[in-house]
């Protein structure tokens, strides 16, 4: 039945001739491990798609209702919070995707006639997708989102003459409020998504204009020639399933919690960007003064214009990395450098100790429903309740607190403690606080 289905489609849509352009390209040297970061890169994109139709449903690009909204996601939805953390996650390994796609290309030489245009075209995808992590950094609208974007953005300021006009446009205006929220929702859902499709059409068209560059050694690539299908689909599948795999892991079992909501008011807040421009915000700690141009915007740009001018500054003919001494070492010292500022300021983060937002919203929760008229805290609170000041050591069972807060009869018979009307947000937050009240406490 599905033969005669796919017949009768083949005959009016020519499926058979697609198919065939599609799996039956011929790989030099034959398929590989290696060639699967540009097909992971391909499915985390429309991973992200995905994810970001079902969150963009209840998103209220508002300043008002942004953080709420978020909220209402991690809380509410059915699902919601598996499916931030896939979007979240998501982002970082597609970061990390087009990174170790652009390193395999580099170091296999594939950027050479005739595929200078394909690797051009790569150079701007890996910007579009930065400009994506940029843009979607400010739409949960907490103080890390805001302050994170506003760094940013003053950062572009600084560029001579245009710098100004920039900002403006970025903000939609002198400051960062509604309309830069709005337009980054925009630029993130609309804009980018349109244009980075459009990219990734190009440069598929172009690797099958010029075909892929195989083994850098001409030998090995001639030698021998294997169909895309059966063997670089099947491992294309298993590293996008591990992928898949990995990012609901990570969705499940690590937290990302919201800071407190953006209070443009606040200056003291000091803000943490993603992990893959904390490299860059380590350099940007160690210059300021008059060198602090060079680092915001002249070394960025240098950077950009040598990497989409590389395939013509690099005109060593061979491929081997062993005939590039020059481009290779370039290439290490390059990461050398961010991974070792990477590294230190990751090593700077963690020697600060950090107070989980929950706990900080479980406390005003704790105040808003009056709980220290019947509980005592260290000293400060009622006698009425049990004392709760090391809560955390004498119970530290989660889901016991979670049933106690919503029931108190159902865990303590007798107990003159009232029911509350706490949102499932309010329970964990609430519950995260109480459990956060130790002998020591982190």
């Amino acid at each position: 039945m599905q033969l005669r289905i796919y017949d009768w489609m083949d005959r009016r849509l020519k499926l058979k001739a697609l198919e065939k352009t599609l799996l039956d390209e011929p790989i030099p040297g034959g398929a590989s491990w290696i060639y699967v970061f540009g097909s992971a890169t391909l499915f985390l994109f429309v991973l992200q798609a995905v994810t970001g139709m079902f969150l963009a449903i209840y998103y209220a690009p508002t300043p008002d209702h942004a953080y709420d909204s978020v909220q209402f996601i991690e809380g509410q939805v059915a699902f919601g919070w598996f499916v931030r953390g896939l979007h979240h996650w998501g982002a970082s390994g597609m970061v990390v995707a087009v990174g170790l796609h652009m390193l395999q290309v580099f170091l296999y030489g594939a950027y050479k006639p005739p595929r200078e245009m394909m690797w051009i075209v790569g150079v701007i995808l890996l910007l579009l997708v930065l400009g994506f992590a940029f843009t979607g950094y400010l739409l949960p609208w907490d103080q890390t989102a805001y302050w994170a974007t506003q760094v940013g953005i003053n950062m572009v300021g600084t560029v001579p003459l245009v710098g100004d006009f920039l900002a403006r446009v970025m903000r939609g205006g002198e400051t960062l409020g509604a309309l830069t929220l709005s337009r980054f929702f925009a630029i993130h859902v609309l804009f980018l998504p349109a244009v980075i499709i459009l990219g990734i059409m190009v440069h598929l068209f172009i690797l099958r204009r010029v075909g892929p560059a195989g083994p850098w050694d001409e030998k090995k690539a001639s030698a021998k020639r294997e169909a895309f299908y059966p063997r670089q689909v099947y491992m294309d599948a298993v590293v996008m399933l591990v992928v898949f795999a990995t990012l609901a892991v990570l969705a499940t079992s690590v937290p990302f919690p919201l800071t407190d909501k953006a209070n443009p008011s606040d200056t003291s807040f000091v803000p943490v960007p993603e992990w893959y421009f904390l490299f860059y915000y380590e350099l940007l700690k160690h210059v300021h003064g008059p060198l602090e141009p060079l680092v915001t915007w002249v070394l960025p740009a240098l950077f950009i214009t040598t990497l989409i001018l590389w395939p013509f500054l690099d005109r060593k003919v061979s491929r081997s990395p062993a005939s590039r001494p020059i481009g290779m070492t370039l290439g290490v010292v390059f990461l050398l450098v961010v991974f070792s500022l990477l590294g230190i300021s990751l090593k700077n983060l963690y020697a600060v100790k950090r107070t989980d937002p929950a706990i900080a919203q479980g406390k005003a929760v704790f105040a808003r429903f009056g709980c220290a008229g019947c509980h005592r805290i260290h000293g400060e609170g009622g006698a009425v309740g049990p004392d709760l000041s090391y809560e955390g050591d004498s119970r530290p069972d989660r889901e016991w607190h979670h049933r106690h807060f919503k029931d108190p009869q159902s865990t303590s018979p007798g107990s003159i403690m009232p029911k509350f009307p706490l949102t499932d947000q309010e329970l964990n937050e609430l519950t995260s606080y109480i459990l956060s009240l130790k002998k020591t406490a982190t």
